[in-house]
């Protein structure tokens, strides 16, 4: 952490000139006898990448900004203020602070939070910007999170862990066990310390193999920003035993979608099947991520197409969590029909064996437009395409 860029002179340029090139600052003579030029260029690219992800980063004098992928790896501002409304009591451990968003929310309803950071530079800048944002309820401790915790002789109400993967698994099946820190190794010696635990963890880990590689899962929250899942949360609680809850959550154009059910719910749901009406329905990514596939069409009364298609059609329109859609014409999938087809749409495949970019070189359909195109199986196992509109916006 170099504190001369904190001076007047690097902070109004970087200030002025965030969103330039950095190339063009890198290949420039220096500005400053003690900065840089590749340490003001990771200034602007970090600060650029705060904009829309951390705001109150972006808006606040004075940052100290760590290089991009620091930003990159960070929760975003809008999943960790949700995560606050998870924990509540009067002390918090931070495991794996990082760049400390998600400790600066829960510092905004905990009394005590201690962030633990084993990167002694980003917990000098973490600690550095908790002064600027003006949270002096976090205490920044520079050592490994687990070591910290075993040598703790205090209790936390909550304990939260963001753990990151090992980079010698990539390209594998992504399990718990596989990152830093081992989660289900630990989770005894983190009990010790206290009762709740809340872990985050990336879209791509599969519910159920997170349910069985944990103990006492008490409620698995599945987080999308438009459409888009961007965390997995887990709520454990020391010798919880009742069935689990599956919290689905989608931010999307000022809309909060939320659906809610039991993990042993969808087991003891049937789906009702049927022929397309007037109406489509696509839940939306958190819901398709949590595998409520039966319980969200049984709860909204919606027959579903296919049992592997996760679409659903009604004759009058409902309330949904997700894309509604009225059906203007189905078709069946041929050489002709493709013909046929508007020359530009969206396209979405469902159960369908083409990808959508083969679909429209076949079709020479070009992305965008008011009209959606579903390439989809039925239960007569006949492929189909439906031609849509939204409804309802």
């Amino acid at each position: 952490m170099n504190k001369n860029i904190l001076k007047s002179g690097p902070q109004e340029f970087i200030e002025k000139k965030w969103n330039a090139d950095s190339l063009s600052v890198l290949l420039k003579k220096p500005i400053f006898p003690d900065v840089s030029q590749k340490e003001l260029a990771e200034q602007l690219e970090a600060k650029k990448k705060c904009r829309t992800k951390l705001p109150t980063w972006f808006k606040t004098p004075a940052i100290y900004y760590p290089k991009k992928l620091h930003i990159e790896q960070s929760s975003s501002e809008q999943t960790a203020a949700y995560k606050t409304e998870l924990v509540s009591g009067k002390t918090l451990l931070d495991l794996t602070g990082g760049l400390g968003v998600d400790s600066f929310y829960f510092s905004k309803k905990i009394s005590r939070v201690f962030h633990c950071e084993v990167n002694t530079d980003l917990s000098k800048i973490a600690c550095y910007n908790f002064k600027v944002l003006g949270a002096r309820n976090i205490s920044c401790h520079s050592e490994d999170g687990m070591t910290f915790l075993q040598n703790s002789k205090d209790r936390f109400d909550w304990v939260y862990l963001d753990p990151s993967r090992r980079n010698e698994i990539k390209g594998k099946v992504f399990r718990l066990s596989d990152c830093m820190p081992d989660i289900p190794k630990y989770l005894d010696s983190i009990f010790d310390k206290s009762d709740t635990i809340l872990l985050k963890t990336a879209p791509l880990l599969d519910i159920k193999q997170g349910m069985l590689e944990l103990e006492y899962v008490k409620e698995v929250h599945v987080v999308g920003i438009k459409n888009e899942v961007k965390e997995l949360l887990w709520v454990l609680e020391k010798d919880y035993s009742d069935p689990v809850v599956i919290k689905t959550i989608n931010f999307t154009n000022g809309r909060v979608e939320a659906f809610n059910f039991l993990h042993s719910e969808e087991y003891f749901t049937q789906s009702t099947f049927g022929s397309t009406e007037t109406y489509l329905y696509e839940p939306n990514a958190a819901i398709l991520k949590s595998g409520g596939f039966k319980v969200v069409g049984e709860r909204y009364g919606l027959k579903k197409l296919h049992l592997n298609s996760h679409l659903y059609t009604s004759s009058n329109l409902r309330d949904f969590p997700g894309r509604r859609f009225l059906i203007t014409s189905c078709l069946g999938f041929s050489k002709k029909n493709l013909r046929d087809l508007p020359r530009k749409a969206n396209i979405t495949i469902r159960n369908f064996p083409e990808t959508v970019s083969s679909l429209r070189k076949k079709a020479q359909i070009q992305d965008g437009g008011d009209i959606y195109l579903f390439f989809t199986t039925t239960m007569g196992e006949k492929k189909i395409i439906l031609v849509c509109t939204k409804a309802g916006e």
